[in-house]
């Protein structure tokens, strides 16, 4: 089975990059594992799958990746909740303090992580968002973020190699 990060890489199969993938199947496959459980998880605690999604959209918008834009529109769209929709965009609102306070917040471990303090982790609270949802939030723009990363680290190899 070819892993998203696989997939929107556009590695070609049979190639010496695809062979060389195939010796880390196992991050691969725990790569794909931590996508559904982050992106779509049984109890998905003050972050709803759709907000999951238009976030994650929003932090690719931000990376310029096309293609996981789409993969993340289309969770979104499959929601069916407009609520959140315009959370997508990065600079979007939606009206809901807490889900904006979110959107900013995932902006700012986007763009620029390494200027994150306990000041902005006080915003978050001071919009309403509790501690297990400041941890599902700080999860999902990890792993974006890294699935960013590797895709963008494999395409560059594809290129050169």
């Amino acid at each position: 089975m070819i892993t998203l990060i696989e997939k929107l890489s556009g590695i070609p199969a049979g190639s010496t990059l695809a062979a060389a993938l195939k010796t880390r199947a196992e991050v691969l496959r725990l790569s794909e594992a931590a996508h559904d459980a982050v992106l779509l998880p049984r109890d998905p605690g003050g972050l709803s799958h759709a907000l999951r999604a238009a976030l994650a959209a929003r932090m690719c918008r931000h990376v310029g990746n096309a293609a996981l834009v789409a993969h993340y529109d289309g969770y979104l769209a499959h929601s069916g909740d407009d609520d959140v929709a315009a959370l997508a965009r990065p600079g979007g609102v939606c009206g809901d303090a807490r889900h904006d306070a979110m959107a900013r917040h995932a902006d700012l471990l986007t763009l620029s992580p390494r200027d994150a303090t306990r000041e902005d982790i006080a915003r978050l609270r001071a919009a309403g968002v509790g501690d297990p949802d400041i941890v599902r939030l700080s999860e999902l723009a990890a792993f974006v973020n890294y699935q960013l990363r590797v895709i963008a680290g494999l395409m560059l190899l594809k290129e050169i190699a």
